[in-house]
Parts: structure tokens; C-alpha cells; sequence
């Protein structure tokens, strides 16, 4: 793959990923669909384009899979799933209530120091330029929660928080699967399960919208499903550390997004709290940790 294309093809992961935090608060901001609602649709449509794309893909290579009590070329499981599902319906239910792009610092925050803590878990070790780097980190999320006039509510701000940790899990349970494109499809079709099952314990609180609805289909089958699968032809190309930094970019063009679609004002809080936040995980991912 030319350098040119991996760039283009990286951007546009990033922007969708983006996508995904302008939608959803579109969605729960300015229609009136519920989040269990909205986390429902777009994981039905990430599931079908995704098996358009495993089925597509089989066709091309003129392969025929029995099923053996599965669905045709598609992987996953139960617990990446669930991590998947925690992600997305937490997602939903926080940006009901916070901004863009302090919803997307927090998350993409606990995605990267989810990974971080799981390498220190498992023998790695920060040097002191990293160490500096994750208090900094650290020191921004807790500026972003301070009690003051700006600040988001705290419910939905450790909501995102959650989301986060669950992005990184089950991002961490697919690092090194044999046929990423198919598992994550499977994946989202168990995910989808679980959704269903939430919107019908919230059925009393169900709020359909046909615009919402579309938000979230546009979330589900193309910034979700489409976006990830490109996301997966990418990422072999990418070093681990290239991985981790291009994401920084993600809460930035959230941020420009929300300001641009939703209206969201970019403030010097917002500012001075994603510096320290993607600045310190910047410092730790740039260096290789050690191990002992």
C-alpha cells in the first residue's frame, strides 16, 4: 500500500470515528430519540453493513462457508460483545448530556489509558518522561470534572469514562485475530442482541424519531461498520505507537465538528484540558516502554 493511500485511508477512519461522537449528541441533542433507541439502530445497521462487507468479500473470493450453527464467515464473541455493547449504549446515554468534544476527550482519554494500564499490567514499565506524560493525562481529566459552571455533569462525564475502558477492552481482544472484518461482525450482531434487550427494558422511556433514526443508521452502517472495517486494513500498516497517536486526533476533529454541526463553543477550558489530556498520553505512547 503507497504511502499517499495510507494516509487518506487513515484520515478517513479518523474522521469517522470522529463522526460517530457528532452524530450520536446530533442524534440526543436536537431529535427527541432516546439513547437505548439510538444504540439499538445503530448497532443493527453496523451489524448488516458489516455482513454485507463479510458476504461481499466471500462472494468476491467465491468461497462458501457452512454455517455449523453460525452465521457464514463470521467470528467474535460473547464477551468482546458485551465490551462492544458497553461501549456503545454508554455512549449514548453520556452524550445525551455532554458536549462533543469533551465527550470524545474523555473517551478516546480512557480508550489509550486503558491500554496503557494493561501493558503496565502485563510487565511494562514508564520511563519518567512517560510517567510525567500519564499524571498529565490524568491531571486533565481531573481539571475536565472539577465543579465549575462549564463543567460536565459528572454522571455522564464516568459514563464516557466507561465507554472508554470498554472501547479499549475489546479494541485490546482484537489485536491479533486472524479475520478482524468478520469478527467484529459477529460482534456487532451479538451486540445487537443485547441492545434489543435493553430497548425493550426501557420500552416505557422509548422515544423513536425518524431523524434520529437516521443519525444513527449513518453512525451504525457507515462511521461504525464501514469505518471500522477500513480502520482494520489499516492498522497492520501502522506501528503500535502510530496507532495510538493518530487517534489523538480524533477528539480534536470532534471538538472542530461539534463547533461546526452542533454549535458547540470551543473554550479555553476545552482547550487547556485536551492538551494536558492527549499531550500526556502523547508523551507516554511516543516512547517504548520497558520490560522487565
Amino acid at each position: 500500500m503507497s504511502s499517499i493511500r495510507l494516509t487518506l485511508l487513515t484520515l478517513v477512519t479518523m474522521l469517522c470515528f470522529a463522526g460517530n461522537s457528532v452524530l450520536c449528541r446530533l442524534a440526543l441533542r436536537q431529535t427527541s430519540i432516546d439513547a437505548a433507541s439510538f444504540t439499538s439502530v445503530r448497532l443493527i445497521s453496523g451489524a448488516l453493513m458489516l455482513a454485507l462487507l463479510v458476504h461481499g468479500r466471500q462472494r468476491f473470493r467465491g468461497s462458501v462457508i457452512a454455517s455449523r450453527g453460525r452465521f457464514p464467515g463470521l467470528g467474535g464473541s460473547w464477551i468482546s460483545a458485551l465490551a462492544l455493547f458497553a461501549y456503545a449504549s454508554s455512549l449514548s446515554f453520556s452524550y445525551a448530556n455532554i458536549s462533543t468534544g469533551i465527550g470524545a476527550l474523555l473517551l478516546f482519554g480512557a480508550v489509550q489509558a486503558t491500554m496503557i494500564l494493561t501493558g503496565l499490567w502485563h510487565g511494562e514499565r514508564l520511563n519518567a518522561r512517560q510517567l510525567g506524560g500519564l499524571l498529565l493525562a490524568m491531571a486533565g481529566v481531573v481539571a475536565i470534572l472539577s465543579p465549575r459552571l462549564d463543567a460536565p455533569p459528572l454522571g455522564s462525564a464516568l459514563l464516557m469514562l466507561a465507554s472508554g475502558v470498554a472501547w479499549g477492552v475489546y479494541s485490546l481482544r482484537g489485536r491479533g485475530v486472524a479475520d478482524p472484518t468478520g469478527d467484529t461482525a459477529g460482534n456487532f450482531l451479538r451486540a445487537t442482541l443485547l441492545s434489543v434487550l435493553l430497548s425493550a427494558a426501557l420500552l416505557t422511556h422509548q422515544q423513536l424519531d425518524g431523524l434520529g433514526a437516521l443519525y444513527a443508521v449513518l453512525s451504525g452502517a457507515i462511521t461504525s461498520g464501514m469505518g471500522y472495517a477500513v480502520w482494520y486494513v489499516v492498522l497492520p500498516k501502522l506501528t503500535r505507537t502510530r496507532a495510538a497517536a493518530v487517534q489523538l486526533s480524533v477528539p480534536v476533529l470532534a471538538s472542530l465538528a461539534g463547533a461546526l454541526f452542533v454549535h458547540e463553543p470551543i473554550t479555553l477550558r476545552l482547550l487547556l484540558t485536551s492538551l494536558a489530556v492527549l499531550g500526556g498520553i502523547a508523551m507516554v505512547v511516543y516512547s517504548r516502554p520497558s520490560a522487565v
